[in-house]
């Protein structure tokens, strides 16, 4: 009995030094609002991850203005993958008035080392429409 108490004791410690040795995966968040793309129309960051990371992009969005945000360009799929992009509308009650920015988001994983460049718009994206209004740059680096 004895035994299998220190047996199980000891399976225990082995399970949480192996947790806690395991790499964990690194998530980096950038929140950019109307306020800095008005500063500056373009804004440029650069990041360094492991494979296996993530990068959350939350980006001011008001497309009641006709303005929206072009699909994100990767210049090396096979660095770094969009894993998802959705619009958030502004939340209040009462409703909040017609022109009231929200947020787009898009959600990046690394894939393999290397690096990469993710180049995003914001446009009228008709013909005649206003291109590049608002510009995001940024580059990965994937150890």
């Amino acid at each position: 009995m004895k035994s299998k108490l220190i047996m199980a004791g000891l399976m225990v410690i082995l399970a949480v030094s192996l947790v806690a040795c395991s790499p964990a995966s690194e998530k980096i968040s950038v929140d950019i609002s109307c306020d800095d793309f008005t500063a500056s129309k373009h804004v440029i960051n650069e990041f360094e991850l492991p494979v296996g990371g993530e990068i959350v992009v939350t980006l001011c969005s008001n497309p009641t203005t006709g303005f929206e945000w072009e699909p994100a360009v990767i210049s090396d799929e096979a660095v770094l993958k969009q894993v998802s992009h959705e619009y958030i509308g502004p939340e209040s009650d009462p409703p909040p008035p017609l022109g009231t920015p929200g947020q787009e988001v898009w959600t990046f994983e690394t894939l393999k080392a290397g690096a990469t460049e993710v180049s995003m718009q914001y446009s009228r994206p008709w013909e005649g429409g206003e291109k590049g209004e608002w510009t995001y740059n940024f580059t990965v680096t994937v150890k």
